[in-house]
């Protein structure tokens, strides 16, 4: 079995999203929106359970993590406090030539416009927030923004959720929730798009336990994408050095996954030190200390958050899923996806169109659509269904054939390996659910 090589993946994987009802271009009936993206049938039932992985990992598996869903239009002035107002920018020049926009530091000749060579002008900075405007009157005194990131409203409800959960330090808050950011130069499909999702975690720790707790999260967050199914030998961590490392944080490192574009962080985790809660505190005017009822002592908490795109975690699902595989007769598009997250978890065929077979297949589907999603299909040959699921992901395919109505067995055929067994209908629930369930 050979692998297509790296370079052609991201255009096949584009095609197939489109093909298959994953990922469509936002507003496509009207020329698209530029880096906008809707998910379809199957792309949002993957979204999905891999928002449902993530949260079972870093909430319902655990007892010191809390889970949040804040507000995206909040105070303007928290926005103050984290520094986005100010210093929130990226530098901006345009081309005077062709008018194209470009981020400055991702231009390789100094003045020189990198599609058409003309010249650019001086840079600028640019606010990556969006800026709308709360009430009937646009004016100053009613500028709000959308969220450019989903930490903050963590920080700011670090006590509510603290009281109201009776939790004691260290202690953890996992939010899923919209981001928005005014990019410059989106691209790479959904790895950079000015709408996203992020999975966030804040875990607040004692100032003295910060290095542990950052090597702890660095390790657990590791091994979570192991588990997702990603292919270890492609992931990598990298450092910040001083000139990436952000000014609140101590220490910071990615973890990088090998695009068929480059190595491209996938996760960040980061030692924020106490600088979010102090600056909030500072702002608000409220004290946002914890007491530790055991040292008898007062402070305000360091961070280490865990901080990953929705949307990139399902590129790289993608991306390191697909597989074209050059069988005896046949090339065979598959997606491997782990069967926890695969959109469609079983394919359901009668082997022809009579004898009582696609009554009995129905049947079946029935019994089993309110514990997973699963598809029927009786159109084509058999061995086409097979290729129509390998290619969206689907791990398990039944067939119900003329044995099935004599001994209520049917033919189950896992996708990776493509082998076949027969198993008793009423097994095949309990079968499907130890191989999918998502496990600590």
């Amino acid at each position: 079995m050979a692998k297509q090589k790296s370079d052609t993946i991201m255009d096949k994987v584009v095609s197939l999203c489109k093909r298959k009802g994953f990922i469509f271009q936002s507003s496509e009936i009207y020329g698209g929106l530029n880096s906008c993206y809707d998910y379809g049938p199957l792309g949002i039932e993957l979204k999905r359970n891999i928002k449902d992985f993530w949260w079972k990992h870093m909430v319902q598996f655990r007892a010191d993590i809390e889970g949040l869903d804040a507000s995206i239009l909040m105070h303007p002035r928290i926005w103050e406090a984290s520094g986005h107002v100010a210093g929130f920018t990226d530098p901006l020049v345009d081309c005077k030539k062709c008018k194209q926009r470009f981020r400055a530091d991702h231009v390789e000749e100094p003045g020189v416009c990198p599609a058409c060579g003309g010249e650019l002008t001086d840079e600028r900075q640019f606010n990556l927030m969006f800026k709308t405007f709360m009430g009937p009157v646009e004016e100053q005194a009613n500028v709000v923004y959308l969220r450019p990131e989903t930490a903050q409203g963590i920080y700011v409800n670090f006590l509510n959720v603290l009281q109201s959960s009776r939790q004691k330090v260290p202690y953890g808050i996992a939010q899923i929730g919209k981001a928005f950011r005014n990019e410059i130069t989106p691209g790479n499909f959904i790895f950079r798009t000015r709408e996203f999702e992020q999975m966030e975690m804040q875990f607040f720790v004692k100032p003295d336990t910060a290095t542990e707790w950052f090597e702890y999260w660095k390790q657990q967050r590791m091994e979570y994408y192991v588990k997702l199914g990603i292919t270890k030998e492609k992931l990598a961590f990298h450092q910040h050095g001083p000139d990436e490392l952000a000014h609140y944080a101590a220490d910071a490192f990615d973890i990088e996954y090998q695009f068929p574009f480059g190595n491209m962080e996938l996760e960040g985790i980061h030692n924020r030190t106490n600088f979010d809660l102090s600056r909030h505190q500072e702002y608000s005017g409220k004290d946002l200390s914890y007491f530790d009822d055991q040292t008898r002592e007062r402070f305000v908490p360091y961070i280490i958050e865990t901080s990953a795109g929705c949307d990139r975690t399902l590129l790289t699902c993608l991306v390191d899923a697909y597989e074209e595989e050059q069988l005896e007769n046949d090339v065979r598009t598959v997606l491997h996806l782990a069967p926890e997250i695969a959109p469609v978890k079983a394919a359901v065929f009668p082997l022809v169109k009579r004898d009582g077979m696609p009554e009995l297949a129905m049947k079946l589907i029935d019994e089993l659509r309110p514990h997973f999603n699963v598809f029927y299909d009786h159109g084509g040959a058999i061995g086409r269904r097979y290729r129509r699921m390998d290619e969206v992901g689907t791990p398990f395919c039944l067939t119900v054939d003329s044995e099935s109505l004599e001994n209520q067995t049917v033919t189950i055929r896992e996708r990776d390996s493509m082998q076949q067994e027969r198993i008793a209908i009423d097994t095949v629930r309990k079968y499907l659910e130890d191989r999918i369930t998502v496990r600590p």
